[in-house]
């Protein structure tokens, strides 16, 4: 058992690798969780100055930065080349989801002769940020995949062409696109990157221990009261150890989930937009909202009826947890770019016991009956001083991943969701949501709820830093501390790493 549980967690820990979202963790936690908060950054090459953070904070106006005023994008720059122009490709995926992007990028290459891709693999989203910061503008490539949390920190760099400008530039069409994935990137008015490998949190279920408990198993819980009045059930009947594996990560629960739940209201996280209309000054996690969201999950572990499995550092615990032979969790919340690997793997026997047929998808239980999610995942940037024809080319090779035929080869293959309305039209993704609905659910959720900057979740300079506060919150705030005390002194780090970031910046 123990050989087919560290199997699994390789193979979805490469899903999660590729996402640039980890899926979450299992087993008994101890009450409290120490996150180390990583340094504020800025623009890659920056350097924090030696003295305290400014306090001052400036109005509450809205922001637009020209395009005119950030590097131009010359998308006609390849009509005239005679042989190709060589770009290099820094990403993060692993596994099947490497496999498939190699398979498009390959299929492109071989297809027209103006541009060539070399894709460079830097090991997983977090080693692809980094690289990125500690590179100089000339040793970086010409094009690089980032997740959505570093978008203002991109925007703020000075390193990257706007998509926008080539969006426009090429008069390109962004009509059948999800709103919502494009607002994903858009900041101070500017569409800095093209949304690629899209993911959203779902609920996993053990749709036999529904069962047993006497519940509906193609009925999952869509709100926070259904899912603690289920869990009682689970646990009641004596089908499931636990009703729910909750975590403390700061991609996932005690972090990334916050931010999901907040948008799900159209509740802001931060000030200004979410720091979208302008630069944020200070969080707002710590009102009546934060508190009514973390209570009811405090007290189902008080309870029995939810395990805390910690901070989740490699992203797999959540997942075994359901399949714990003595005292299995019925539910988990994890990312979407995990289902196509869990449902294979399950498939070919892995975990002994359960069935790739067993496990539910529905949508992540939160507040209220809407049940919409935001964009998690990475988009596609473009890299600023290559030269016309480098840039160019890094547009064109876009454009083509961002192509409805590819979108859907893509999303059908890794479990990702579709960037674009019309890619459902085309097979294989056509079938695939017919033959197996779950894949469809991540998908449906971006359709719900409103499109406006409330509820396509916070920019934040600091995001990545912001995150590892309110993870240490929640995981104190699991273990039992008070929840508005925990969110009140994680607000005050957060607001002071956001005065720093601004200074920084000049603001």
């Amino acid at each position: 058992m123990k050989r087919v549980a560290a199997a699994f967690a390789v193979c979805v820990a490469s899903a999660a690798c590729g996402s640039g979202k980890s899926i979450l963790d299992a087993g008994n936690a101890p009450a409290t969780t120490t996150t180390t908060q990583p340094p504020v950054t800025a623009a890659p090459g920056a350097t924090l100055p030696p003295t305290s953070p400014t306090t001052t904070v400036p109005p509450a106006t809205t922001t637009t930065t020209p395009l005119a005023s950030l590097p131009p994008c010359q998308a006609d720059a390849l009509d005239g080349v005679s042989s190709p122009v060589e770009i290099t490709f820094w990403h993060g995926f692993t596994a099947d989801n490497e496999n498939a992007l190699t398979s498009l990028t390959d299929t492109y290459n071989a297809q027209q002769t103006k541009v060539h891709v070399t894709l460079q693999n830097q090991g997983g989203i977090k080693q692809t940020i980094e690289k990125y910061d500690q590179s100089s503008q000339d040793s970086r490539p010409e094009m690089v995949s980032l997740p959505e949390y570093v978008v203002q920190q991109m925007a703020d760099s000075g390193s990257v062409i706007p998509v926008g400008a080539c969006i426009e530039a090429d008069h390109f069409d962004t009509s059948p696109f999800l709103p919502r994935v494009l607002l994903a990137y858009r900041t101070g008015g500017v569409q800095w990157s093209m949304p690629f490998n899209v993911s959203d949190p779902v609920l996993y279920y053990n749709k036999a221990l529904f069962e047993r408990a006497g519940l509906d198993a193609n009925v999952p819980p869509v709100t926070l009261q259904q899912l603690q009045t289920m869990s009682q059930q689970l646990v009641s009947s004596g089908a499931a150890g636990y009703g729910i594996a909750l975590d403390s990560g700061a991609d996932s629960g005690g972090g990334w989930f916050l931010e999901q739940w907040f948008a799900r209201l159209n509740v802001p996280y931060a000030n200004n937009g979410n720091g979208r209309v302008a630069p944020a000054t200070e969080v707002l996690f710590d009102s009546q909202t934060g508190v009514d969201l973390l209570t009811p999950l405090q007290s189902m572990i008080n309870e029995g009826l939810a395990v805390n499995v910690g901070d989740n550092p490699d992203g797999k615990d959540t997942l075994l947890k359901m399949a714990d032979p003595a005292k299995p969790a019925a539910m988990t919340i994890a990312s979407s770019a995990g289902i196509g690997t869990v449902i294979n793997l399950l498939k070919g026997g892995l975990i002994p016991g359960i069935t790739s047929d067993q496990i539910g998808i529905g949508s992540m239980p939160g507040p209220g009956e809407v049940a919409s999610a935001i964009v998690g995942g990475a988009s596609l940037y473009v890299v600023a001083g290559k030269g016309d024809a480098k840039a160019a080319a890094a547009w064109d090779f876009i454009k083509y991943l961002a192509a409805a035929q590819q979108q859907s080869q893509w999303a059908s293959e890794t479990g990702y969701v579709p960037i674009r309305q019309d890619a459902l039209e085309l097979n294989p993704l056509k079938d695939k949501y017919v033959s197996d609905p779950r894949f469809k659910v991540p998908y449906d959720e971006l359709l719900a709820g409103k499109d406006d900057v409330t509820s396509v979740g916070p920019v934040l300079g600091p995001m990545p830093q912001v995150r590892s506060v309110t993870a240490g919150a929640v995981a104190a705030i699991f273990g039992g501390a008070d929840v508005q005390s925990s969110l009140t002194a994680a607000a005050q780090q957060a607001d002071a790493l956001i005065a720093q970031y601004n200074q920084l910046n000049g603001r």
